[in-house]
């Protein structure tokens, strides 16, 4: 789990970088900040849920 969600992180940077210079190349700044602001929230929300996961492994091996 632990390499495969790194690549995962940053195929999704990879794609909003991307997103973003189109967008940006065809003069719309607006909705390129609006898509990288919506690949942030992406992949904080996975980094929230591994947290998550994390928070819980803890618990169960000190029995809390």
């Amino acid at each position: 789990m632990g390499v495969e969600i790194i690549f995962k992180i940053a195929a999704i940077g990879i794609l909003t970088a991307i997103v973003g210079q189109i967008l940006k190349q065809t003069g719309k700044e607006e909705i390129s900040s609006l898509a990288t602001l919506a690949g942030l929230i992406i992949v904080l929300l996975m980094v929230l849920g591994l947290v998550g996961n994390l928070f819980d492994t803890i618990k169960t091996m000190f029995n809390f």
